[in-house]
């Protein structure tokens, strides 16, 4: 099978890390060949806090990945998320020598290059750079400055950060599997892209997806991501909850969250009780519906408030930034009875569970499509997007080989380049402008100095 149009996107979630093969079929949609899962003993809260034991759990997915698709995997996507994420608003500007001249991708690379510059936190790199609009010499609301005159062009821009030393571990992990790291994802971003659609996108939503560590958001309004939160807890805790609350052990309070449990304690009756095998040679233990629902319920407010919280500091209150198309919830935890009602009770927003059916090929099984499985088919619709967009380049630079190379206008894929050896990039510039270049993504050129910088590291 042709590795060329196959792509490999890894989920090391803090239950779960997934391991999902795809393809693309010819009508453009995404065939999933395999998926293989692992029980994740090495993550706590999305963050990476045993490397061995997650190096096992990646090892045993990818196997069941290969095994089941008949695929050799040597190279994954990885979708980043956890408690060290943050996110701030940005606003910078680049003069333009020559104001004669369109503005082109190679002005948007600056501006977006020089936003990578900003000062973090010791300890903190930017993980995305995503403009919202732009201002050429004054003149605001722009979508699409390409291809405009000007001598300012200025932008705002949603900078996604994370921390090094996390980031650094998880290529760890992947490499001592032996794997390669193509590209790094925030997992929000990878959700969106298996859930939503693009009317959604452009009238405004919120995507919420339940984790068993995190709970990520991230919102959109005219077809832009606006804002994107990591908060630090999901359906864990409301498993450790119903462990204290009832005395019982997690495996089976577990069990009863998912076969029982209910976001809604009205739904349960009070003489609904579920009868719970004892610890060896110790009587069996009774436990009311209602009271497991109760314990649920008051931890899934307490994620939905938070949530909540988040989408009104974006502004959704205002009647410019409204999210008409309300929120869209997906992860494992969206399978919860009950919580669709609660949502919109809590909220007063429409609400809708997300499957990430939007994009896969008609004859995907039932198990591919459950919320659980949207950040996985998130990541491989990127990856194979950017492969997609890497042979076109190949293809449009040996068409123009023999001629200086015209500007394309494709859209900048979502991940942007690290603002690590930044100083070296600026000398490749300065040579290059000899020759007529072949441009590079965003994508590759993060992926080379990550690969980089991983390398250094050891």
């Amino acid at each position: 099978m042709e590795q060329e149009n196959i792509a490999v996107g890894l989920d090391i979630g803090t239950t779960k890390i997934v391991a999902m093969v795809g393809r693309k079929n010819d009508y453009g949609k995404v065939e999933i060949l395999g998926i293989g899962k692992a029980k994740s003993l090495g993550v706590h809260r999305g963050v990476v806090n045993n490397i061995t034991q997650t190096i096992q759990s990646i090892q045993q997915a990818v196997q069941d990945a290969e095994s089941a698709s008949g695929v050799s995997i040597k190279e994954v996507v990885v979708g980043i998320a956890g408690q060290h994420i943050r996110s701030l608003q940005h606003s910078d500007y680049i003069t333009r020598p020559n104001e004669e001249d369109v503005i082109d991708d190679d002005d948007i690379d600056r501006l977006c290059n020089q936003v990578h510059k900003l000062v973090m936190l010791p300890g903190e790199e930017i993980l995305h750079v995503l403009p919202q609009d732009y201002k050429v010499d004054g003149q605001g609301e722009i979508k699409e400055p390409i291809g405009m005159y000007g001598s300012r062009l200025e932008a705002n821009f949603h900078v996604v950060i994370g921390q090094v030393a996390s980031i650094r571990n998880v290529g760890r992990c992947i490499k001592s599997a032996g794997l390669e790291l193509s590209a790094i994802t925030l997992e929000p971003l990878a959700s969106a892209k298996a859930v939503l659609s693009q009317e959604e996108k452009e009238a405004g939503v919120a995507l919420i997806d339940i984790g068993g560590g995190t709970t990520d958001l991230a919102i959109f309004k005219d077809g832009i991501i606006r804002h994107t939160a990591v908060i630090p807890f999901g359906g864990n805790v409301i498993t450790d909850d119903i462990k204290e609350g009832c005395s019982i052990i997690e495996k089976q309070a577990e069990l009863l969250k998912i076969k029982f449990g209910s976001a809604w304690p009205g739904e349960n009756k009070d003489n609904e009780i579920v009868s719970i095998p004892g610890l060896r040679g110790r009587e069996p233990k009774e436990i009311s519906l209602k009271n497991l629902s109760k314990i649920i319920h008051a931890r899934i407010v307490e994620i939905i408030e938070q949530a909540y919280m988040e989408i009104k500091n974006y502004g959704h209150e205002e009647q410019k930034k409204k999210l008409i198309a309300g929120i869209v919830l997906t992860g494992g935890g969206a399978q919860l009875q009950h919580i669709k009602q609660l949502v919109e009770y809590i909220t007063g927003m429409d609400t809708r569970i997300g499957y990430p059916n939007e994009h896969l090929a008609g004859d995907s099984d039932a198990e591919t499509t459950s919320p659980m499985y949207a950040t996985a088919v998130g990541l491989v619709m990127n990856s194979l997007e950017s492969k997609q967009k890497v042979s076109l380049m190949k293809h449009f630079s040996s068409v123009t080989d023999n001629e200086p190379e015209e500007k394309d206008d494709v859209p900048e894929p979502v991940l942007e380049s690290s603002g690590v050896h930044q100083k070296e990039e600026e000398e490749e510039k300065e040579e290059e402008t000899e020759k007529p270049k072949e441009r590079k993504w965003f994508f590759d050129r993060w992926a080379e100095k990550f690969k980089e910088f991983l390398d250094n590291a050891e």
